[in-house]
């Protein structure tokens, strides 16, 4: 028994040494040996190709065995004919486009049947070949040449302020209210509505500053308006609308514009009216006019 397990041993260590010695004999074997280093030498010299080579990736992930959808992506009245994995998922989807279009994926709205969500495969929304989908969004070189004008920016924010600080406070009639209260101007009742008096409303300050009076020609249905170089004899009918705010600081007195033309331009501003009149002001120049 002692020596058959001896005998065993050595024939072991013989097949051993057998096996590493086979690859050398392989080699020498009569053209064996000349085939596989003709085939090695083909092969490094890049003479001859393989299927079985492997492929070199360039870090895009391989479509190959993958189900594949044909799809044409509709954008800025622009077509693109695209192919996508079945299986990828609506962000696979947007990184495509931003490749096609150059429109960040996070600018984009991607719609197939609704908005497509980007955490499901085209599979799972039911993306067939052939379909349309819709891509709306703008780059970011479109957005940066849709530039306003700084100057028409400041316009439109200068005109917003304007509608909502009161008139009162506007440059263009500060500098004739930081004169004050003239004199001369007609005693004011606050609260108080009377109708116009029979003797010209005097004493007021046009937008010039100078001095106005406001003379009512009921039998002439016309509105004179009197300064001290001449008298402006104004027919009612032809006063498009009348503009009154109370004076901060002073509510028994208004400030009133009178508009002779079409657009706000041709106001008529007088300033420290008696708030007692102001109604009977209205009523008296629209009153007619409403009924045209």
């Amino acid at each position: 028994m002692k020596q058959q397990e001896i005998r065993g041993s050595e024939v072991g260590e013989m097949e051993y040494e057998v096996m590493q010695k086979a690859p050398e004999v392989l080699c020498e074997a009569p053209g064996k040996g000349d085939a596989a280093g003709t085939e090695q030498a083909s092969l490094t010299d890049g003479e001859s190709t393989s299927t079985e080579l492997p492929v070199v990736s360039n870090g895009e992930e391989s479509n190959d065995g993958k189900e594949m959808v044909e799809v044409k992506i509709i954008w800025n009245k622009n077509k693109y004919d695209l192919k996508i994995p079945l299986d990828g998922t609506g962000a696979k989807l947007k990184e495509k486009i931003h490749t096609l279009t150059g429109l960040p994926p996070a600018m984009q709205k991607v719609m197939y049947k609704g908005l497509l969500p980007e955490d499901k495969t085209l599979r799972e929304i039911k993306v067939t070949n052939g379909a349309k989908i819709m891509v709306v969004g703008s780059t970011i070189n479109d957005v940066l040449a849709v530039n306003t004008p700084k100057e028409v920016i400041q316009q439109e924010v200068k005109a917003e302020e304007n509608k909502k600080e009161p008139l009162c406070r506007q440059k263009q009639h500060r500098k004739v209210l930081d004169k004050g209260k003239p004199e001369d101007v007609m005693p004011s009742i606050k609260g108080a509505k009377e109708r116009l008096p029979t003797v010209p409303l005097s004493g007021m300050y046009n937008k010039s500053g100078g001095k106005v009076r406001l003379t009512f020609k009921l039998e002439q249905d016309q509105l004179w308006i009197g300064t001290k170089e001449r008298t402006e004899k104004i027919p009612m009918g032809s006063i498009k609308n009348v503009v009154t705010e109370p004076i901060e600081g002073h509510d028994d007195y208004n400030m009133m514009a009178f508009q002779l033309g079409p657009t706000e331009a041709s106001q008529y501003w007088v300033y420290w009216v008696p708030a007692q009149f102001v109604d009977a002001i209205k009523d008296t120049v629209l009153g007619k006019w409403q009924y045209f």
